[in-house]
């Protein structure tokens, strides 16, 4: 269970002179949509004219891309600069790099000027360093399902009490896509629930048949804190999450790159393959902490074919696992020792690179040579 703590990254933030209580900060917990309702927050914020750093987690295609102002990426001199300073007064407390990086992070949207933070939570909620700011304009609470269940709980009454710690003082709305157990437990905490009908004569240009439902959780939000209404539309109708069902049009063909990594958020990919006519790939890999037997099971029969590839970096699972697994639930598997080489040998109109963001960097860099 988790044995993580808010305190190495409370006393590093109080040394830097405590600059998250110069911010206005949304805090973003839940298993899935995090990233994109971080998005739907900036681009509202940023049409209101508000000057916004936004901190998200995993990378998707860079290590800056999960550190933006006004969705700019922080430059290497801007990350060599802040998170330096929250290494250097981290002396003596025995911080994790994410606990510096959450620290670093906060400080560089005080010193650039930033008047609002957009933060996502790494993991849970409640002992997770990005809960050591000590001032909230909002917190939101996407939809939840279990994950890290080594660390967070068995259940998802036990997960939902975990994401409902950053509920601290300050007011709170909760994406409407929970399942019951979910439900119950944030309506007993008297929470707000988004409505899909709040997103009625909005233009949402985000791909995914729950993106409506990220919106609506970030027009109530915006409701709550006062923004104003045309920033609001503005913001909704410019976001286009990054690694999220992300569709690139090349030669005819269309790639798909998403990061869904539990089976809760393969229901969009899912969706969107069940609904496109004639071949369709796709490539595949897992981290060894997935819930691989979960993800491919949801993708079983959406596809006339997958390839499996290995993941990068220390928690990959290996390829022979991989292939193991997708041969249980499709009948043509093919491996590839890179996701290069599995791009080139998909031949199909639709092809989708999917199970982890790891895969997405390369994939994006084969595509844009091509575009």
């Amino acid at each position: 269970m988790n044995n993580l703590s808010t305190e190495p990254t409370r006393k590093i933030l109080d040394r830097l002179g405590s600059p998250d209580k110069k911010l206005k900060i949304i805090h973003i917990a839940g298993t899935n949509g995090k990233g994109s309702t971080a998005e739907f927050f900036t681009n509202v914020l940023i049409s209101a004219g508000k000057r916004t750093g936004t901190f998200t987690s995993p990378l998707v295609y860079s290590y800056n891309d999960q550190f933006k102002i006004n969705a700019t990426c922080l430059s290497d001199k801007q990350i060599k600069k802040y998170f330096g300073q929250a290494r250097a007064v981290s002396d003596g407390i025995n911080a994790s790099e994410f606990e510096i990086e959450t620290a670093g992070v906060l400080y560089a949207f005080y010193k650039e000027g930033c008047e609002w933070a957009v933060i996502e939570c790494g993991m849970g909620g409640l002992t997770d360093a990005t809960n050591a700011v000590f001032r909230k304009e909002l917190a939101v609470i996407t939809s939840v399902s279990l994950e890290h269940t080594d660390y967070l709980g068995d259940t998802v009454t036990e997960i939902c009490s975990q994401k409902a710690g950053i509920i601290k003082n300050c007011p709170v709305v909760v994406n409407s896509y929970q399942s019951e157990e979910a439900r119950r437990y944030f309506e007993k905490l008297g929470t707000v629930f988004a409505d899909l009908n709040l997103c009625k004569g909005y233009e949402i240009n985000a791909c995914g048949n729950l993106q409506p439902y990220n919106a609506a959780t970030v027009i109530k939000g915006a409701e709550i804190l006062g923004l104003d209404g045309k920033a609001v539309y503005e913001g909704i109708k410019n976001t286009r999450p990054c690694g999220r069902l992300e569709k690139f049009e090349v030669c005819g063909r269309s790639y798909i790159l998403d990061g869904a990594h539990n089976p809760s958020a393969f229901e969009p990919l899912a969706n969107f393959l069940g609904q496109r006519k004639g071949k369709k790939i796709i490539i595949f890999g897992c981290l060894s902490d997935k819930d691989i037997e979960g993800n491919l099971g949801r993708l079983k029969g959406l596809a006339d074919g997958i390839i499996a590839v290995a993941c990068t970096g220390p928690r990959a699972r290996s390829l022979s696992e991989t292939r193991s697994v997708c041969e249980k639930y499709f009948a043509d598997v093919k491996t590839a020792l890179s996701v290069t080489d599995a791009l080139a040998a998909a031949d199909a109109p639709t092809v989708a690179v999917c199970g982890s963001f790891t895969l997405l960097k390369e994939a994006k860099e084969w595509i844009e040579k091509r575009l």
